[in-house]
């Protein structure tokens, strides 16, 4: 996994813009509930009334609080509070056709610092809660008290009379035994009855309220969405430009793999990491920008909320939380050796795809159909199979946690709903709490998807580093040997006691091979199936390294020079011709770019191509993916075509006559030796007509030389040779 982290730091700045949005919207989202119990708190069950400090009040009031307020404080609440007339008040709206705010002194709120605003708030809650319960008092009892409550302000001495010590230290261990929540609520329904008697609008004081509020949560909505977007674009940029880079640096690897390396993945395994893992991490690099950052932050935020609104109800949530965590661990145990099984089944469909996509000519001849047809049913049915297990066992996660949160909920509304008829909790503040709640369980639960989807993740990812991270056994030297001819001719290849044995095997394939082909002439490498002709081919472009023994280019050892300057004298065609989709000229110019178009049309023309010459598309015409639409003959000599408009010292042909009939391949192979003739040449064939011509003749057996030299001295002396000239032309005279 580390090995794919670098893939992220080129958008570290995308990543850090995500994780600041995130924080945003996270508080975006936390900040909808508080102010939706706002609403329904001040805004619906207190008209818009937010604060137990009233915006003004009318001295009736004022003095019925002064029987609860020493000096000090009543002129804390003078200084704080000035007098005003009906006409100057602009902290609320009065009715205009009110008569009662007009009767009395009404004293309205200055401005006040936040201190101010405690050491206030703290006084009038105890004041206006101690006015409500003396209104309720007869009232002869209330003028009595109030005018000793006059006195003692002018005064300045406290109470003496004993009644009134007693009523005061009465209400003083009455409020005590409320709690500051119905204090408040006291103080606030002594407000509104305030408000209401002072010819206050209190219908539009509270719709003012609420669409002040509510006008937020649609500014605080829309700058979640646009966190969202942003979010979604930026994680979308990284995971999709993390993914191109990766799929490139794979391809880049994989094209640079010698043989040996190829032997170590199949080409379907290739296809799906270079796919399906890279998708798989595209994608989870997605949520996890997208969702494995948001739902800490969420949870952790809604914790926090939380347990403001009501601390005492936080058991609930963690009971929750953990009934969740132990479903998600069952889950996880279950699905996740799933997860690592799903992944080879997608290899093994691809390889079976693959195999019949490119046999399908060899199905049909044999009416393999029906049997082919069950084998890539088996494959895919074993994928479904434990695909369809894994989305079951995924699939219990929604219900419960719908189930999860509907008895969440029900329990937040029974215990909160107690609370609430205690007057210890507020309507606005259960519903907040419910809401905190599930986002909380909601977080939780966008981490055990990604939980669930990390392992896969990283079984993807851990195939796709073990590509990356393949050490390549045919490196370049630290210092390579430039290529210098020692004389007018180039392209002498020799072999010195050659030794090869594939990698992890226990035998050597090739014995201790030594022969010479020299520049300008053809050499002809023949033997029976397994001999070992086509490995002895590809150890000169270093397809393969060799395990003991040199092989040399004009006296230079092929592994000190680098393989771009090795291959760039080397024109090569495979036993099997492989063909690219696009155009003829396209094939042919893969060998060079910068070919003339007279120099393609010779390739052609020595190739004895004449099919291409003949078409009226020439060389534009169409060559389909493998170049299905020519024959197996054709695709040789649009092969060979390619090998010879690179003009370079040594010329390598695999067993690449072997579609053409006789005629042809002697007119090819007499055109060959003219346009190649200061070239080394080295074919190897399974006929001995190819070969037969050639300069010199190594015969190959069980991976050793058994015979070489020309055609007539290998007829008289090389046994292995003699069987293989007899097998082929039945007793007639080839000499």
């Amino acid at each position: 996994m580390s090995t794919l982290m670098k893939y992220l730091k080129p958008y570290g700045f995308s990543i850090l813009s995500v994780v600041i949005l995130l924080f945003v919207e996270a508080n975006f989202d936390l900040a909808l509930p508080d102010y939706m119990s706002r609403i329904i708190n001040y805004g619906i069950q207190q008209g818009g009334i937010d604060s137990p400090l009233p915006k003004i009040f009318g001295e009736t009031t004022f003095c019925q609080m002064r029987f609860f307020l020493n000096k000090e404080e009543s002129a804390l609440i003078a200084r704080l509070y000035h007098p005003v007339s009906a006409e100057a008040v602009t902290s609320v709206p009065l009715k205009k056709d009110s008569l009662s705010s007009a009767d009395q002194k009404l004293y309205e709120l200055r401005s006040l610092t936040q201190e101010e605003q405690d050491q206030l708030g703290r006084l009038m809650i105890r004041a206006l809660a101690a006015a409500t319960m003396m209104q309720k008092m007869p009232a002869g009892i209330q003028a009595q008290e109030q005018s000793r409550a006059l006195q003692v302000e002018q005064t300045g001495q406290p109470h003496t009379d004993q009644g009134s010590a007693q009523m005061l230290e009465q209400f003083s261990k009455a409020m005590d035994a409320m709690g500051d929540k119905v204090l408040e609520q006291m103080a606030i329904a002594r407000i509104r009855q305030e408000y209401e008697q002072l010819g206050v609008n209190l219908e539009q004081l509270q719709m003012s309220y609420i669409v002040r509020y509510g006008i937020i949560m649609v500014l605080i909505t829309l700058g979640s969405m646009a966190c969202i977007i942003l979010v979604g674009f930026l994680a979308s940029k990284t995971a999709a430009g993390a993914a191109k880079q990766l799929r490139h640096d794979i391809f880049s690897k994989v094209i640079n793999f010698t043989n040996a390396e190829f032997d170590t993945f199949s080409t379907a395994s290739l296809i799906t990491r270079t796919t399906n893992d890279i998708t798989q991490m595209q994608m989870v690099t997605f949520m996890s920008l997208r969702m494995l950052l948001f739902a800490p932050i969420m949870g952790g935020g809604g914790v926090i909320r939380a347990l403001g609104k009501a601390p005492s109800m936080a058991w609930i949530i963690g009971l929750a939380v953990l009934v969740l965590i132990g479903v998600i661990g069952l889950v996880f145990s279950i699905a996740l050796p799933r997860f690592q099984l799903i992944q080879k089944l997608v290899d093994r469909l691809n390889l079976v795809a693959r195999e019949n996509l490119t046999g399908l000519m060899v199905v049909h001849a044999f009416n393999r159909e029906s049997f082919e047809e069950e084998r890539f049913n088996r494959a895919n049915r074993d994928l479904t199979e434990v695909s369809l297990f894994v989305n079951r066992v995924m699939v219990i996660m929604m219900p419960f946690m719908m189930i999860l949160m509907n008895l969440l909920s029900i329990g937040i509304i029974w215990i909160g709903s107690y609370r609430v008829a205690q007057a210890a909790m507020q309507v606005g503040d259960m519903m907040a709490f419910m809401q905190y709640a599930i986002q909380i369980v909601m977080s939780f639960m966008m981490l055990s998807m990604m939980f669930i989807m990390l392992p896969r993740a990283a079984i993807s990812a851990n195939r796709i580093a073990e590509v990356l991270e393949t050490k390549e056994s045919i490196t370049d030297p630290q210092q390579p040997v430039l290529y210098k001819p020692a004389g007018m001719q180039r392209g002498m290849v020799e072999f010195r006691d050659v030794c090869f044995r594939y990698p992890g095997a226990d035998t050597d394939v090739l014995c201790h091979i030594s022969f010479t082909a020299p520049a300008g002439k053809t050499t002809g490498i023949i033997g029976p199936t397994g001999a070992g002709k086509t490995t002895l081919i590809n150890l000169i472009p270093r397809f393969y390294d060799v395990s003991a023994g040199s092989i040399l280019i004009d006296g230079i050892d092929i592994r000190t020079m680098t393989q771009k300057e090795l291959r760039n004298l080397i024109g090569y065609v495979p036993q099997r011709s492989l063909l690219f989709s696009g155009t003829i000229e396209e094939n042919l110019r893969f060998a060079d770019e910068g070919a003339s178009r007279e120099r393609l049309l010779e390739a052609l023309k020595v190739a004895q191509a004449d099919f291409v010459l003949e078409n009226p598309e020439g060389l534009s015409a169409p060559v389909s993916q493998g170049g299905s639409n020519f024959s197996g003959g054709q695709k040789q000599r649009l092969a060979i075509a390619r090998a010879l408009v690179k003009d370079c010292p040594i010329y390598l042909f695999d067993d690449s006559f072997s579609a053409l009939d006789y005629r042809t391949d002697a007119r090819l192979r007499k055109a060959l030796a003219e346009r190649t003739r200061t070239s080394t040449r080295i074919i190897v064939s399974q006929r001995v007509a190819t070969i037969m011509h050639a300069d010199h003749i190594i015969v190959l057996d069980e991976g050793k030389i058994v015979g070489q030299g020309p055609h007539q001295d290998l007829l008289k002396t090389c046994c292995a040779y003699q069987e293989i000239v007899e097998s082929q032309v039945k007793g007639e005279n080839i000499a």
